[in-house]
């Protein structure tokens, strides 16, 4: 099959299925080896059109008008919007069947409800409190399934609902849940951040600086970021 991958989270998840070969177009924002086709909200639509794909893939709520702009021109989409961490895992097979390759899908799906479940098991039971920080100006804390993978890890959430978008919070509301970790992981800056909660707003708090894509992206990147947490919150 001939895939055109318009979210960074598809691409990766696409990777991981062993489906590399298959990616003709992808974004700007992806390091894979493929013509890139414009951006993530502003794809160029005649350069997805030149790299004649069988399915474009898409994903977050974001990318519906990409999506629907795609679908009237059309192109056979396959949409995903996972909000939670079992969206997520699921999502692994539905990329699978989209791009040809189920069995490698339904594996993926396995292996990675696996390596939650191994995390889980190692968690505590009164974990501390952890503030997940998604974008710094103004701050938000995350939403979506970083809750679910900061209660699979072991910690305590109590700034947005798994499945919930991510909002703005204020230094009144942060210090009072008085967070044992505070982790950055600011929205397409990577790991290159200066963002400190802890000095902000006069935390204390372990402050732990780690790539955006371990924690915003849904894709299998998202089970090294969860067992990546779990060991910052329990000091291993």
């Amino acid at each position: 099959m001939r895939v055109v991958s318009l979210a960074p989270s598809a691409t990766a998840t696409v990777a991981a299925l062993g489906g590399a070969d298959r990616l003709v177009g992808v974004t700007h924002h992806d390091d894979a080896d493929a013509h890139k086709v414009g951006g993530w909200l502003n794809p160029d639509y005649d350069a997805v059109a030149d790299r004649d794909p069988d399915v474009v893939l898409t994903s977050d709520p974001l990318q519906r008008d990409v999506r629907d702009a795609l679908r009237d021109r059309g192109f056979d989409v396959a949409h995903h919007e996972p909000g939670t961490l079992e969206a997520v895992l699921a999502s692994f097979a539905a990329v699978g069947d989209a791009v040809g390759l189920p069995d490698a899908g339904a594996d993926l799906e396995a292996a990675s409800r696996e390596r939650v479940a191994t995390v889980r098991e190692r968690a505590p039971a009164d974990g501390p409190v952890v503030y997940c920080e998604e974008w710094d100006d103004p701050p938000m804390a995350a939403g979506n399934w970083v809750p679910d993978v900061v209660a699979a890890a072991g910690g305590r959430y109590p700034f947005v609902d798994a499945g919930e978008r991510s909002r703005e919070v204020d230094a009144g509301e942060v210090r009072g849940a008085d967070p044992d970790h505070a982790v950055v992981h600011v929205c397409g800056k990577g790991d290159r951040v200066d963002a400190d909660p802890a000095d902000r707003w006069g935390l204390d708090a372990d402050v732990h600086v780690v790539d955006d894509s371990l924690l915003n992206q849904p894709s299998p990147r998202l089970l090294d970021g969860l067992e990546l947490l779990a060991d910052r919150i329990r000091g291993d």
